[in-house]
């Protein structure tokens, strides 16, 4: 299998990450809602004055790991790439879903953003093995 079709198989779709940005140099992890595309970006929703977005815009390096299973042997990938924040109606519309709802009620909500991540290193682990994709 080709390494990417394999990230996919991990990434694609919605799932739960954990997600670390840098806060006074030392890291910060949470867990975010996110959608990985096809290009192998990833898209969660957050609100405008969480940490996570004034960590992001002082410094955009951020880490994020996806777990693929149930069991301790399912593949997983561990990213390292670029966050951006998107609060422009355009980007918000275009990413809206009505799970978001009851957390923002419309994509016009200000408090709305969106966040890109851009990977530029993917370490997938699968069958007792790690392949390396970079940008």
């Amino acid at each position: 299998m080709v390494i990417k079709e394999g990230i996919l198989k991990v990434i694609g779709g919605e799932h739960v990450a954990a997600l670390a940005t840098v806060q006074e140099g030392k890291p910060a992890v949470r867990f975010l809602a996110i959608v990985g595309m096809d290009d192998l970006t990833l898209i969660g929703a957050t609100m405008k004055s969480s940490r996570k977005v004034a960590q992001i815009k002082k410094n955009p390096a951020v880490a994020l790991s996806i777990w693929s299973g149930k069991n301790y042997s399912d593949p997983f990938v561990v990213i390292q790439g670029e966050a951006s924040v998107h609060d422009d109606l355009e980007t918000k519309k275009k990413f809206w879903d009505k799970k978001l709802e009851p957390y923002f009620q419309k994509p016009e909500n200000p408090e709305y953003v969106v966040l890109k991540f851009v990977p530029k290193r993917i370490e997938y682990y699968h069958d007792m093995n790690m392949e390396v994709w970079e940008e």
